[in-house]
């Protein structure tokens, strides 16, 4: 009988150690508690699908940091990328790129880039540098297209110079389609996954004509698609039913999805997108499935109607992880790997732009557990955020700011 139980005893003991090896999520605490840093009125009355889906408890960071600014003349900045030597690229609305060192010192414009519509929410949006950029030199772009038939959302490459002055070959590989004249909606990120293959977010370009199209297989509108280098539908894609389904669909049911980022622990795709009154997003993506958007959300229109039916959950639409109302606008984002702020280690940073913090949301078993608002009283509309190769975090903001967020 001793041995039984000292066999039950050991076995118990190698369960518990390899549940925690592989619960990589929760085995950092991730600060203080506190009540739910969300206090404003709703604007709906609508239930969460679950408990803790939106309103969760407050939490805040032990260790000291700070949020220093490190430039301040980049123009209306909108995604920022970390190069393989640490520097930084940075995207800027009207159609240029500059690299910036984590000191802030600016290069000069970077030239050879196709034009942009800059009006309203288009222009030059998110990026993505190559994983073999130390031998290709290779970088890929979203961008608002002008053409005789409207807008597009699209994606462009093309290769740094190795005077780092220009872009050279740039030409572009996918286009959302349809067109059309809006100028809202573009989506806009980009990043690739792990098995080296391009994902990116695309609005429904909000106007009502558009906007059925999120549900729609033959329309790149409101989608994830999931495309080669050379902007060819990625093998190993969803095959979604209809008749046209398009290949590249990696995803669909999107309203404005303006944050991606790879989850560290699983290698998932997690997605952020702006809701209309309410119903901003957080969700995590899975190949072949539909988000829901027009047919359910937990947002109002903006005249306060509700859109559609009003329905917040249906049989075969995915619920998102996790939703705010009133709305902060959830753009750029990622998952901090670093371990410079323990309580920081695979949470969710995205920047907020009505709301001007940055986000801060902690993870476990793929649930918020916790919400923390950073830099709040900067008063700024943070449009993306990076992690740089020294484990500190950087963040751009529609007024012109470079932020260096980092233990004290």
């Amino acid at each position: 009988m001793r041995n039984i139980n000292q066999i039950a005893i050991v076995s118990i003991v190698l369960i518990t150690l390899l549940s925690c090896s592989n619960d990589k999520e929760t085995n950092v605490d991730p600060g203080t508690i506190t009540n739910p840093v969300e206090g404003g009125a709703a604007n709906t009355t609508y239930k969460p699908a679950f408990e803790g889906q939106t309103r969760i408890s407050g939490i805040q960071t032990n260790t000291p940091y700070e949020g220093v600014v490190i430039a301040t003349t980049l123009t209306s900045p909108w995604g920022i990328k970390t190069l393989p030597d640490g520097r930084l690229l940075i995207t800027e609305k009207t159609g240029t790129m500059r690299i910036a060192t984590t000191a802030g010192v600016l290069s000069a414009p970077i030239t050879g880039i196709p034009a942009v519509n800059p009006a309203s929410q288009g222009g030059l949006l998110g990026l993505a540098i190559d994983p073999d950029f130390t031998t290709n030199r290779m970088i890929y772009w979203v961008f608002a297209e002008a053409t005789n038939g409207g807008n597009n959302t699209a994606v462009a490459k093309g290769k740094l110079s190795a005077d780092e002055k220009t872009i050279e070959g740039a030409a572009v590989i996918y286009r959302a389609k349809p067109a059309n004249a809006s100028t809202l909606h573009y989506g806009g990120r980009i990043l690739f996954d792990k098995a080296g293959f391009l994902v990116v977010s695309t609005g429904e370009r909000s106007v009502l004509e558009t906007r059925p199209l999120a549900q729609s297989v033959t329309s790149g509108l409101g989608k994830v698609v999931r495309i080669t280098k050379e902007g060819q539908p990625a093998t190993g894609n969803p095959t979604f039913t209809g008749t046209g389904a398009l290949p590249e669909l990696y995803t669909i049911g999107h309203r404005n999805p303006q944050g991606l980022a790879l989850n560290p622990v699983t290698n998932e795709i997690w997605l952020a997108e702006h809701g209309p009154r309410g119903g901003d997003e957080i969700n995590r993506l899975k190949a072949g499935s539909n988000y829901g958007w027009p047919t359910i959300t937990y947002g109002i229109e903006y005249s306060g109607e509700k859109v559609g039916a009003g329905i917040q959950q249906q049989d075969g639409l995915e619920q998102p992880v996790y939703y705010w109302d009133p709305v902060v606008s959830p753009s750029g984002m990622t998952f901090y790997t670093g371990n410079r702020v323990p309580e920081w280690q695979n949470n969710l940073f995205i920047g907020a732009l009505s709301g001007m913090h940055i986000i801060r949301l902690a993870i476990k078993d793929n649930k918020v557990i916790g919400e923390e608002r950073l830099l709040a009283s900067e008063n700024q509309r943070f449009r993306d955020v990076t992690q740089g190769n020294d484990g500190a975090l950087y963040a751009v903001t529609d007024g012109g700011r470079l932020y260096k967020i980092d233990k004290k």
